[in-house]
């Protein structure tokens, strides 16, 4: 089988010749060990050879969203300035949101040795800042989507993989608006202000969806913000208030283009996994272990395997701490228990890679692990 072949197999159900491996980011996103930018992790030690490895001998699955740009009535511009500065060699970028009679403000940080933008200031801070943001109108949303670019790096992957939309759900857009601390308080403490934040992001993702997964249909999709509202950061009893009520439908309207939707959601399963199961996703990952999640594959396997596709069950730690005849262990038991009995299909997959410039010679042969068990089972 080609490597676009066993995916998609994997994902229909259908029998393959061995599980598919895949590394998540690496492979997923596009990066230049060439690029001589100072922000570009990539273009450090060991990353060339790990980019290779992914791009030449695993499952690729490309990660990409629609082309964006801004509708003729968009006004977000009218609100919303947008300032990006260099201190001391660290990248920060300003948004300063002038709404509602309110000067709202955030401040992300980047810097040259770590792939992550740290968010110093998040927008909204309170119940008030909440409230005037929701006076934002309709058409500061307002976007133009095209599927062009889909369509033109499904071509670039050929027969090495697929490519999967990515998209996040009314959740992760109206959550991360907040600090955690501040999220976790107002979704506990004011559902009804929260429920009028979901459905102001709803109104202008389900159009968009909908838009793409008619001119794409048949590919897969990830669907990122399930753990916004998984313990231990929201009670279970939150979940289908949260998450079934808006990215439900997400999931239908993908599917019922052809589509596979995978629903994202780090840690902890076992109290919500009869939502997830009800909204009848095609796929799910990162599947992390214990301690980190508290279900195992092999459990996991048996309680939703027949239906759903299972991803991942490698965790980013072990990839980064554990000594190669270690980690082999733990790819084994991945590989074993993904398989077991009877079920959709299962694809080996860290649950994220690595942030820093530098990749280890062990870290290296970790990934090299992953490629060489799975060709092999």
């Amino acid at each position: 089988m080609t490597r676009r072949e066993r995916l998609m197999a994997t994902l229909r159900g259908e029998p393959v010749d061995r599980p598919a491996v895949n590394f998540y980011e690496i492979g997923g996103w596009i990066l230049d060990p060439d690029d001589p930018d100072p922000f570009n992790i990539y273009n450090g030690p060991g990353w060339r050879e790990l980019i290779q490895l992914a791009e030449t001998e695993t499952d690729l699955i490309r990660m990409s969203g629609p082309r964006r740009s801004p509708a003729p009535d968009n006004c977000l511009d009218e609100f919303q300035e947008v300032s990006t500065y260099i201190k001391d060699g660290v990248r920060y970028t300003r948004v300063t949101l002038s709404v509602g009679g309110r000067t709202l403000t955030s401040l992300t940080r980047r810097d040259p040795e770590v792939a992550t933008v740290w968010t110093l200031e998040h927008l909204l801070k309170s119940p008030e800042d909440a409230e005037a943001y929701l006076q934002l109108p309709d058409e500061a949303f307002a976007y133009r989507y095209s599927v062009d670019n889909l369509v033109a790096e499904e071509a670039r992957v050929g027969d090495g993989g697929i490519v999967m939309v990515d998209v996040g759900d009314p959740l992760c857009l109206a959550a991360s608006l907040f600090s955690l601390a501040d999220y976790t308080v107002l979704a506990l403490t004011e559902p009804q202000l929260f429920h009028r934040l979901l459905e102001q992001q709803a109104r202008h993702i389900y159009p968009m969806v909908e838009q793409v997964a008619r001119d794409f249909p048949g590919r897969l999709w990830r669907v990122v913000g399930s753990e916004y509202a998984s313990e231990p950061l929201l009670p279970a009893y939150l979940y289908p208030e949260y998450v079934v009520r808006y990215t439900g439908p997400i999931v239908q309207t993908i599917q019922k283009y052809g589509g596979f939707a995978r629903l994202h959601s780090h840690g902890r399963l076992r109290r919500i996994l009869p939502d997830i199961a009800a909204m009848a996703p095609a796929g799910l990952d990162p599947i992390e272990p214990p301690p980190q999640g508290d279900m195992t594959l092999a459990e996991l396997r048996e309680a939703i395997g027949q239906q759903t596709v299972l991803f991942g069950n490698i965790e980013a730690s072990e990839l980064e701490l554990l000594q190669p005849d270690a980690f082999e262990a733990r790819v084994q038991q991945a590989l074993i228990e993904g398989t077991a009995g009877k079920g959709r299909g299962f694809v080996l997959m860290p649950s994220a890679c690595p942030y820093g410039r530098t990749i280890p010679p062990h870290v290296l042969a970790n990934y090299e692990t992953m490629v060489r068990l799975a060709h092999a089972f």
